[in-house]
């Protein structure tokens, strides 16, 4: 057996590699540079930690992991320790005497890998320790986590991390790998030159996650929509709701409570003590649903998250696509659920609008917005959309809303002109722009003060669009925004203009494709799959009672020894290990050796309680 593959199987309980990994961590081990794009729950951690290993067992000295999370680091370490592997962190937790008992053990060379987070690697103090580190060539790896966190267009955008160049400046013989679940060709791009990585192997996996179901519906009444969702699919599940502002956050994690459910807040407006008490519980207890903002999430490892909704729509396809990534990390079935209206484009485009900067950088920036909007407005597989969006090519993959159920299409040609017809005639008349409502009023024919106060009764498209519902003109307007056929001011209260585009569509150039309503098709859908979801979520469906019984008692054990070390119950054995053991039933411990995920140490710390679990079941 190689080296690798002996490491892998006695620090981390696999036998073989997934996907790309042995041949990214061969890669590293021989000293070489590296760009990996990876999926979330493909096995990025294992691509910088088992080099880590190889590297010092081969007398090249430690490894430092660039981190942007405390508690992501907290946990990496927690599980690595579980592991058998010397691994520490330097953050603003510990006190001073805990972080120089840290720098003397590095200094002695005690350390395998250890975390930082990018203003602790930059400091000077720090500095000085890589320094004389390096002189006695010591410093065998820097791995650079959530790599997409330089890049000005990444979702996730840090300045401190572009201060990370000095790593290539000043220790250019070490080895660098930076690793990321999402980066379009753009973000790519500016992670190879803000990291110096122009020599660096790239690694790109498939982005391809088969076993999340993608839904995106429109939004009516979103907390009854998001209510009914998690009660027929996810009764007792983890999982996490996003929302686009704190407020919102604290109103939908009230509505959840108030419905029965262990929902939780978490934004950046909560103390700190609190977020982390709460990240603790969702991270360390079972069917606890998070509400959050984007301030939540990067980094988190919880394994059977179930579903990922998203009550307001995201900035982009990638912070969507990363977020929705944290469900289903086991490769169980898992729901991305989304709703969105004509007003979440309304509000992120003004975001954008009000921003201070550049009007390039805004325009690229409406761009990633247009073609999130894209993949909401689709008619035909969202994954092949998500997929295309990273350059990546697919099939249909009969597992997302319009695969399963074909929405209905109609031609919104017609509506699309006259909506530009009245925006047009009421700058005529008016000289002003309005927002949304009151141009749709206007084209239904509806008597309202404020048609009757600026005399737009009179305008010629009046009541022109009264076979059309307010929901349908809103799907217009937004293919509208979506293809810059009309824009939004918002420095003049969100009022609709027309665009260099709209002349195309007036012209009947450019047809306008809808889908039709898809409420009810999507409650049919619900409906047929809970079933399916539900049963990968609770025990394992291909045990026997016995071993039913077996995972149960196991999974307790396992809650037990969790708490008493302080760390998430997946990092003692995650299910997979736990439904291996259960089915196999093992009465010895060389019976435990080769399950996937027990490796010697956890045989060592935790074989025989296993079997006594196993035994008393």
């Amino acid at each position: 057996m190689s080296q690798l593959h002996t490491i892998l199987r006695q620090y981390f309980g696999y036998e073989n590699f997934r996907g790309p990994q042995q041949a990214i961590i061969e890669h590293v081990v021989g000293g070489g540079d590296a760009l990996v794009l990876m999926p979330t729950g493909g096995g990025k951690s294992l691509c910088y930690q088992i080099p880590a290993i190889a590297r010092q067992q081969n007398g090249l000295g430690i490894s430092i992991v660039i981190s942007p999370l405390i508690a992501l680091m907290h946990d990496q370490v927690g599980a690595l320790d579980e592991a058998g592997v010397n691994a520490a962190f330097l953050n603003s937790t510990l006190t001073f005497a805990q972080a120089n008992q840290t720098e003397q053990k590095l200094m002695r060379g005690e350390i395998t890998l250890l975390y930082a987070a990018p203003e602790r690697v930059t400091n000077p103090r720090f500095l000085a320790l890589l320094d004389a580190l390096y002189e006695q060539r010591k410093i065998a790896l820097f791995a650079i986590d959530e790599a997409h966190c330089v890049s000005q267009w990444g979702h996730d955008f840090r300045p401190e991390y572009r201060s990370l160049t000095l790593l290539h400046e000043r220790y250019g013989e070490v080895p660098r790998i930076a690793l990321t679940a999402t980066a379009d060709a753009l973000t790519q791009s500016d992670i190879v030159e803000r990291l110096q990585l122009e020599q660096a192997k790239q690694f790109v996996s498939s982005f391809d996650r088969p076993n999340i179901r993608y839904t995106i519906v429109e939004k009516k009444d979103p907390t009854q929509q998001l209510l009914r969702f998690i009660e027929r699919e996810h009764e007792g599940d983890a999982g996490v709701v996003y929302c686009q502002s704190r407020k919102r956050v604290e109103e939908i994690a009230q509505k959840l409570c108030e419905s029965g459910l262990d929902a939780l807040p978490y934004h950046a407006g909560l103390d700190a003590s609190v977020r982390q008490a709460h990240q603790d519980r969702f991270l360390r207890s079972e069917g606890v649903i998070m509400v959050a903002t984007i301030a939540f999430g990067m980094g988190i490892d919880k394994p059977d998250v179930r579903f990922v909704a998203h009550i307001d729509m995201p900035k982009n396809i990638e912070g969507y696509y990363q977020e929705t990534g944290r469900a289903g990390r086991d490769g169980e079935a898992a729901n991305a659920w989304m709703c969105y209206g004509l007003q979440d484009v309304v509000n992120q485009r003004r975001m954008i609008d009000e921003s201070p900067a550049n009007e390039d950088f805004k325009q690229g920036l409406r761009g990633k917005l247009d073609a999130l909007l894209g993949l909401a407005e689709a008619n035909d597989c969202r994954r092949v959309r998500l997929l295309q969006y990273f350059g990546e090519k697919s099939e249909p993959c009969g597992n997302c809303d319009n695969c399963l159920h074909p929405p209905a299409i109609w031609d919104g040609t017609d509506a699309a002109r006259k909506l530009l017809s009245t925006i047009y005639r009421i700058q005529q008349q008016s000289g002003m722009g309005f927002g949304a409502g009151h141009i749709m009023d206007i084209l239904r024919g509806k008597i309202t003060d404020k048609i009757k106060q600026h005399h737009h009764e009179i305008i010629s498209t009046f009541g022109l669009g009264v076979a059309y519902s307010e929901a349908q003109l809103r799907a217009v307007l937004r293919q509208l925004i979506a293809i810059d056929a009309v824009s939004i001011n918002a420095q003049a209260y969100n009022t609709l203009q027309l665009t260099s585009g709209s002349r195309a569509v007036l012209k009947g150039e450019v047809p306008i494709h809808l889908r039709a309503s898809v409420a009810s098709a999507v409650n049919k859908l619900e409906k047929s799959a809970a079933s399916k979801v539900k049963a990968k979520t609770k025990v394992p469906d291909f045990l026997d009672t016995d071993g039913q019984k077996r995972f149960v008692a196991l999974k307790a054990w396992r809650a037990e020894i969790a708490r008493e070390h302080n760390l998430p119950a997946f990092v003692i054995f995650n299910d997979a290990t736990l439904s291996a053991v259960a089915s196999t039933a093992p009465t010895s411990l060389d019976d435990l050796i080769g399950i996937s995920g027990i490796g010697e140490k956890k045989l060592q710390a935790y074989g025989e309680e296993v079997l006594r679990v196993i035994q008393r079941a």
